[in-house]
């Protein structure tokens, strides 16, 4: 990232010698003051737990820090063998059995099973409070304990002259919020960077439909081809597939990797959907099978819940965001804030993972691998993403959780200082997003409601949206391991939270069941996918009208519909409108053309989209209104997927050392190319 780090990185001693720095020294001192403190709090709050003088507190603490640098290598190592359960039972009563041995060994006495667990957790929250007092209020924490290991013993790679790259996906955050954040400087690691002109931003271009499996199949695998909306039937497998299922994704990924991803070189996945050919995948819904992979994620998660300011940190930044969520949400109602959604528990404990535990977790794991030098790391972080479905695009809990990955930045920023070799960092957004009220609360009805009435058939629908969901699914699955009875306990966890997707991607019906329903519906974003069910190819306009004569003239003549899109054998895909049509083939335009407001490129992306096999029978995008606002399809105030809006305004940001892109980015498959050639640049590919 410069010469001061490269200058740092030349006083490293060679090889993996430990050697202590002040920097430890200091950071033994404040965890020995931390846990003096928490020792004198629990013996002032806990009638069981006494301590009879400071010095007590001093020797009590000091042993359980000894305590944990000798044993807690020994309670990794156990959880790693157990899974999930195990690290989780390591998170929640590793400290309080080091707290029992110290107060053994200092005092002589046992204190009850309950009072020692309440008193570790005690220790804990205060330790974790002086170490975030220390650095004045900041997230160190999260790095403090990679950056220390690595002074100790430096890791040594035999091509340290080749910088590596670090992709940091920010999902769902569209280019003007980025341009907003740097001009307020709200998000200070990006204002930074890009006032003092170390990086660059751009806005790029993602294709019809602006979503995470389309996006980042294209710009991990070069290629957005087969993916038409989140979900959808595959008419060669004969069923629905959804992006987000471990299955599922594996699927797609076999589909459509050449073994030359954008990770094949000696690169790390990280909680992606897909592995971009990464030999090492970390919690990656496409490769949660990997064993060996498994195993990696499960030590260096177990390593991350074992320490105190891990654990006692990640929980109790997820209860505090249950607190503010629960209270933001109460506001927004007393607020009458609009548009907006219910806001319930599921949300709440989903935002509270995500923004509380899987941030650091995904920090923990690119550290790691910066750590060992891997050549390129590529990690997504849904934070903003997530919580903008359910409030909106500039929302203070949207951009509140972007504040939070620009904290992260600083962090790998300053990792990069120390690791084998020179890190660049590049910071990208799969796709935008666009908000405005749902269809549903416009039109009094949802799309599936909207096609049975107009078919007068029974509609098999799934509007709810699971990204989020994914990416714990991912982070649980990615910890099983066939080869023991917790790993296989945990598999079955990932397997009923995947369940619990697949729930939510059956969804409904909008007649009843003793009826054979006739249509699958799927909402992604403001894009409704419509297919015939039982049809084993795309029925074509005159097909539609011979069996539902009043559905295509119904749904295009809608106000919530701004434009319908059908196969001809004339003429290929057609967009029809309320008063219009457009040949996308022919670039004919009858009436007034449906695709006017949705953006240059529509004609091109609608062309494309509606010609893959995948496509529905029936493409279907809301309107997009004179606030630029859009109707989703899901239960979603932002989404994506469709066009309309921001959604299709995505962010690049990328060091100003790199070669610039020589033109606007349109397509993801487009934007691998550009990454591809900053790695090659950089001398990276030149095995494969």
């Amino acid at each position: 990232m410069g010469t001061p780090a490269a200058a740092r990185r030349a006083e490293q001693p060679e090889g993996g010698r430990w050697r202590l720095r002040w920097g430890d020294l200091g950071r033994a001192l404040l965890a020995l003051a931390g846990g003096t403190c928490g020792v004198l709090l629990a013996s002032w709050l806990l009638p069981g737990f006494a301590v009879a003088n400071t010095w007590q507190a001093v020797v009590v603490a000091l042993l359980l820090l000894v305590a944990g640098l000798v044993l807690r290598p020994f309670l990794v190592w156990a959880a790693v063998l157990t899974g999930w359960v195990g690290a989780v039972l390591l998170g929640f009563f590793g400290q309080a059995l080091l707290l029992w041995l110290a107060l053994a060994a200092a005092l002589g006495e046992e204190a009850g099973f309950f009072t020692t667990l309440v008193a570790s957790w005690i220790i804990a929250a205060v330790s974790t409070l002086v170490a975030w007092v220390a650095t004045a209020g900041t997230d160190d924490a999260v790095t403090s304990q990679l950056l220390g290991r690595a002074h100790r013993s430096p890791q040594r790679v035999p091509d340290p002259e080749i910088p590596g790259i670090v992709f940091i996906q920010a999902d769902g955050v569209p280019f003007p919020v980025l341009d907003w954040g740097v001009r307020a400087g709200t998000l200070p690691t990006l204002t930074r960077w890009v006032r003092g002109g170390s990086h660059k931003m751009v806005e790029w271009r993602p294709a019809l439909p602006a979503t995470t499996p389309a996006s980042q199949l294209g710009i991990l695998h070069g290629t957005i081809d087969g993916v038409p909306a989140f979900r959808w039937v595959d008419r060669e497998l004969g069923r629905t597939l959804v992006a987000n299922q471990p299955g599922d994704a594996a699927v797609i990924e076999r589909k459509h990797s050449n073994g030359r991803g954008l990770l094949a070189d000696d690169g790390v996945s990280v909680s992606n959907l897909f592995t971009g050919d990464a030999p090492t995948a970390l919690a990656t819904m496409s490769a949660v099978g990997r064993s060996q992979e498994t195993r990696q994620t499960r030590e260096m998660i177990s390593t991350f819940l074992a320490r105190p300011n891990g654990w006692a940190r990640s929980l109790s930044r997820s209860i505090s965001e249950i607190a503010r969520e629960r209270f933001q949400s109460s506001q927004a109602r007393r607020r009458d804030v609009r548009p907006r959604v219910h806001r319930g528990w599921s949300f709440t404990l989903e935002r509270a993972a995500i923004n509380g535990v899987l941030r650091d977790l995904n920090t923990t794991l690119v550290g790691e691998a910066m750590l060992q030098g891997k050549r390129s790391i590529y990690v997504d972080f849904v934070d903003y993403d997530t919580v903008a479905h359910h409030v909106g695009l500039m929302q203070p809990e949207a951009l509140s959780a972007l504040e939070g990955i620009d904290a992260v930045l600083g962090h790998l920023e300053r990792l990069s200082a120390v690791t084998p070799r020179p890190y660049h960092l590049v910071v990208l957004s799969d796709h935008g997003q666009s908000q405005g009220e749902i269809f549903e609360d416009r039109y009094g009805e949802g799309l599936a409601e909207l096609v049975a009435r107009l078919s007068d058939a029974r509609v098999h629908s799934a509007y709810d949206n699971a990204e989020g969901t994914g990416a714990l699914t991912s982070m649980v699955g990615g910890a099983g391991d066939p080869e023991t009875v917790m790993g296989r306990a945990m598999s079955r966890a990932s397997a009923r939270l995947a369940e619990h997707a697949e729930t939510l991607a059956s969804g409904t019906s909008a007649r009843p069941a003793a009826e054979e329903h006739a249509f699958e519906v799927f909402g992604s974003g403001n894009l409704g996918l419509i297919y015939v069910a039982g049809a084993g190819q795309r029925l074509r306009l005159d097909e539609l009208v011979d069996r539902f004569p009043a559905l295509v003239p119904g749904l295009a003549a809608h106000p919530g519909i701004g434009f319908v899109v059908v196969d001809t054998a004339e003429h290929g895909p057609v967009v029809l409108g309320a008063e219009g049509e457009h040949h996308l083939r022919e670039g004919v335009v009858t009436g007034i053309d449906p695709l006017r407001g949705f953006g240059p490129e529509a004609p091109e992306f609608v062309l494309r989209a509606a010609s893959m096999p995948e496509a529905p029978d029936i493409y279907v995008n809301s309107l997009v209104d004179d606030f630029g606002e859009v109707a989703a399809f899901e239960g979603l105030v932002g989404c994506h997927g469709g066009l309309g809006g921001w959604q299709d305004r995505a962010m690049l940001v990328w060091p100003a050392e790199l070669p610039p892109p020589p033109e606007m980015i349109t397509g993801a498959d487009a934007l691998h190319r550009v990454l591809v050639g900053w790695l090659e640049h950089l001398g990276h590919r030149r095995d494969l």
